[in-house]
């Protein structure tokens, strides 16, 4: 009742208790959080999708010279950014949608996969890797208060 009670607890304190109300009733339904859960990682996948994933991989080109006099090789090693310039009807292939849902279920449950994203696809890669997992951890957390209770 503390979420209702407007007399003793702060604002930050009552919106932090309907968060945690919304996303998995107190930590007493993991079907609730498992479904943030899901819904977060659909849009994650759309938005990685559209936004995030390059038109292609990046390679390093490597360029140097050597000297005539036998002296010592200076290589330089260029990476370019990664760019997205498809058209948005191009975006959403069978072959772009298996690769998002890699990168995306590696940076849920594993760590991030390395793979060269756009600078948007970046910062839905960061978002996503700190609120998925706090969805996952409340699923787990309400399936262990049930299986504790049971």
């Amino acid at each position: 009742m503390r979420r209702l009670d407007h007399t003793e607890t702060t604002r930050a304190e009552r919106w932090l208790l309907h968060a945690y109300w919304l996303a998995s009733g107190y930590g007493l339904r993991a079907s609730r959080a498992l479904a943030w859960l899901l819904l977060a990682m659909c849009t994650t996948v759309v938005l990685t999708l559209g936004l995030g994933l390059p038109d292609r991989s990046p390679h390093d080109t490597v360029t140097g010279s050597l000297p005539r006099d036998g002296g010592q090789v200076t290589l330089e090693v260029d990476t370019p950014s990664p760019e997205l310039t498809l058209p948005v009807d191009e975006r959403f292939t069978s072959e772009r949608l298996e690769k998002t849902l890699r990168i995306v279920l590696n940076s849920v449950i594993f760590r991030s996969s390395g793979q060269q994203l756009t600078l948007w696809g970046t910062y839905i890669e960061m978002v996503s890797r700190f609120t998925e997992p706090v969805f996952l951890g409340l699923a787990v957390l309400a399936m262990r208060g049930r299986i504790k209770r049971g």
